[in-house]
């Protein structure tokens, strides 16, 4: 009588192990690249939503100074809003310099970085006569455009001086 011995089919053939280890590395590469892109993603929106919030600051910041303001000067250029505040001798600045794409804060001879990646900025002026001939202004209209990378965002405020009314 011969003996036969039988092959037990326990456990996985090389092939199988191949095969799985192949969709694995698949899978987890995929996985990989989603995560990086999710990463990515989060730090772009983190950057712009940096800057925005910076430009609302310094646009809270610049309307609330317009409303309590003594005056503002309606010669300066549009892209300079002068103040002359309550006390009718502390002179304000907010400035846009389109070359380094900043808006500086300048009072009491000292200039300051107030907001930057601000790519374009205007202050419009609602100019009117008072009853001595001279020119005031009423009111400001205010917009900044903030880029960072490929996203931009534009923001825009209006402020009365209350002197003014």
């Amino acid at each position: 009588m011969s003996t036969r011995t039988t092959r037990s089919s326990v456990g996985f053939t090389i092939a199988e192990m191949l095969i799985a280890l192949a969709v694995v590395s698949i899978l987890l590469t995929a996985v990989a690249i989603a995560f990086n892109a999710s990463v990515t993603n989060y730090r772009v929106n983190e950057n712009i939503f940096k800057s925005i919030s910076a430009a609302r600051q310094a646009m809270h910041r610049m309307t609330t100074e317009i409303r309590t303001a003594e005056a503002v000067d309606p010669n300066a250029g549009s892209n300079i809003c002068r103040l002359i505040l309550a006390d009718g001798a502390t002179l304000v600045d907010y400035r846009y310099e389109a070359g380094e794409d900043i808006l500086y804060l300048d009072t009491g001879g000292n200039s300051y970085l107030l907001c930057e990646n601000v790519t374009a900025m205007t202050f419009s002026k609602n100019i009117e006569t008072g009853e001595s001939g001279g020119l005031y202004v009423k009111s400001v209209q205010i917009s900044m455009t903030v880029t960072r990378g490929n996203v931009s965002q534009t923001i825009s405020a209006a402020a009365v001086v209350r002197r003014n009314l």
